[in-house]
């Protein structure tokens, strides 16, 4: 019984993860969006801030393009167990 408890609590929290993930994903996009458009940085920072509180933001440009990366400490168990998720996007400098 305690391993079914276990294998549960695990799969609960691989569900979690993927979540974290996903709106870390979508951050990634709306930051890269809002710079490409021309957007100050703090703006950026604000959007990313609203969907993933304390994650972290990196823009760069090439070429043509913004990328935004943003990583953050997973939220699962003690600590996360050590584990920082990561997610980058790019747009179109200059679009709409």
């Amino acid at each position: 019984m305690p391993a079914l408890f276990l294998v549960l609590a695990l799969c609960l929290g691989a569900v979690s993860l993927l979540g974290q993930q996903l709106r870390l994903s979508d951050a990634a996009a709306d930051a890269a969006r809002a710079a490409g458009r021309g957007d100050d940085g703090a703006r950026v920072l604000a959007l990313v801030a609203r969907a993933v509180p304390g994650a972290s933001l990196g823009l760069e440009r090439r070429g043509e393009f913004v990328c935004a990366e943003l990583s953050s400490d997973a939220s699962f168990g003690p600590a996360g167990f050590g584990l920082r998720l990561t997610a980058s996007s790019c747009a179109l400098a200059g679009g709409l």
